[in-house]
């Protein structure tokens, strides 16, 4: 595991609380700052899995 595989994990879950608690008050800037929040936690942990992949391949 590396850094941008734990920090775009937890940035994913803090994205969807915001999310949920927009949707629950009726704030809909704060529900689409979760979404936004979310997916980029999504694609730096997807950076994170690839650099993983990248990582084991060089060594084997």
């Amino acid at each position: 595991m590396n850094r941008n595989l734990i920090e775009g994990t937890a940035k994913e879950l803090k994205g969807s609380v915001k999310e949920a608690i927009g949707k629950v008050t009726g704030n809909r800037a704060k529900q689409a700052e979760g979404a936004a929040e979310k997916v980029a936690g999504r694609m730096q942990a997807r950076i994170g899995e690839e650099t993983d992949e990248v990582r084991e391949h060089v060594k084997s």
